[in-house]
């Protein structure tokens, strides 16, 4: 005897209003819910403004961030090296980490003990890596 099929479940669709041209669905763009448009600002000749030491910060920590994903892009498939707690040495290809950056997928893993074909290496327990270009 054959156990008895579920039903599919309708899925709702969610349909957007009609658009201010008529013709398009969602927001008008320049309506209460547009995100603002970032103008670039014109120079203009006058007293310079001192930058904040919380801006300079800020954009010191952009551009770190900028350049520490920017090198998670370079290492996908290539051989890392990498140091972990207690001394210990592994090296991997690297394949991706998560969006918190809070695990990397590696394949070929060569630790002390043998190779693993794929794993999960949690941020918190690298203290460095490295790679070639």
């Amino acid at each position: 005897m054959q156990a008895p099929q579920a039903v599919p479940v309708p899925v709702p669709v969610l349909r957007l209003p009609r658009g201010p041209d008529g013709l398009s669905r969602g927001f008008a763009p320049d309506g209460r819910r547009a995100r603002p448009k970032l103008e670039a600002p014109e120079c203009q000749e006058g007293p310079v403004v001192e930058e904040s030491p919380e801006s300079r910060e800020q954009r010191a920590r952009a551009a770190l961030r900028e350049r520490y994903l920017r090198s998670l892009l370079a290492m996908v498939g290539r051989p890392v090296g990498f140091t972990l707690h207690e001394g210990v040495r592994v090296t991997a290809h690297f394949g991706a980490a998560d969006l918190d950056v809070a695990n990397m997928y590696v394949s070929q893993l060569q630790t002390p003990i043998g190779v693993q074909a794929e794993a999960l290496l949690r941020c918190s327990d690298i203290i460095s890596y490295t790679f070639r270009l």
